[in-house]
């Protein structure tokens, strides 16, 4: 399936049927969807493809209601006029909203948009003369949590809001499909595994992979993984190293500028 940005999307299998397939038809249950997973495991692809008239907030510690709802801004001729946000175009427009990385966000921010999940479908937007807004046919709100990203919270309110949570993992049968070095795949699973056990907080994911193989091509396979062990974080960087080293069997180290290059006479 190709994405609004013209990649191509290869659908997983969701209980037994296309994942894609499982979120269109939840939408059309109105039945909200969080997904769940590392960053870099295809949650935002997975929306895109099944979603083709997306508007996507990008959540973080600094969003704020106007960020959602929307604000007064000055225009050119030095007027003030109010510009709706996300939120309000989504319900306007009967589109899917995605908030991404959504537990990032205050919970007192995110709680403007329950009231447009609920059964009236309405908001009130206060900045703006107290305006009613209501949510037209296709309206939906879709989110993405990443759990182990820093002050990453799922609060029992927003948790309550979807009704499917689903699990999004790294599929490494695609990245062999596109062709990713299998040393740097099994680099990948090994610490996929110490990162379920809690011996590490972090893992190469699809995102990774397939940047490893994009460098590995411009330059090669030794500089790919070089550059692989030094993305992960300092606290796992010394695991990262000791199972890369393991699988490629021959120590590895961070890429590291060297010495002034000379000119010879």
């Amino acid at each position: 399936m190709v994405r609004p940005s013209g990649q191509v999307y290869r659908p997983r299998t969701l209980a037994g049927l296309p994942d894609v397939e499982i979120l269109r038809t939840l939408r059309g249950a109105n039945v909200p969807v969080l997904l769940y997973g590392p960053p870099g495991t295809g949650k935002t692809s997975l929306v895109e493809a099944a979603h083709g008239d997306l508007i996507t907030v990008a959540g973080d510690g600094d969003t704020t209601v106007g960020d959602l709802i929307g604000e007064y801004t000055q225009t050119p001729g030095g007027r003030y006029e109010f510009v709706y946000g996300p939120l309000v175009e989504a319900m306007r427009q009967g589109r899917a909203l995605f908030i991404d990385d959504a537990t990032l966000i205050s919970p007192a921010v995110l709680a403007v948009v329950y009231p447009a999940m609920d059964g009236r479908g309405e908001i009130t937007v206060k900045a703006h003369k107290g305006e009613t807004i209501t949510a037209e046919s296709g309206f939906y709100v879709i989110a993405g949590h990443n759990p182990g990203v820093h002050g990453a919270v799922l609060s029992e309110a927003l948790s309550s809001r979807f009704s499917v949570q689903i699990e999004v993992s790294s599929d490494f049968k695609i990245a062999e499909s596109l062709g990713v070095n299998p040393k740097a795949i099994l680099v990948s699973r090994n610490l996929a595994t110490k990162r379920a056990a809690g011996e590490i907080g972090w893992a190469p994911q699809l995102r990774e992979l397939l940047a490893y193989q994009k460098i590995a091509d411009a330059v090669d396979d030794d500089f790919a993984i070089a550059n692989l062990v030094g993305v992960a974080p300092a606290e796992d960087r010394d695991v990262v190293i000791q199972v890369a080293a393991q699988v490629y069997g021959r120590g590895i180290s961070p890429l590291t500028l060297g010495a002034q290059i000379t000119r010879q006479p």
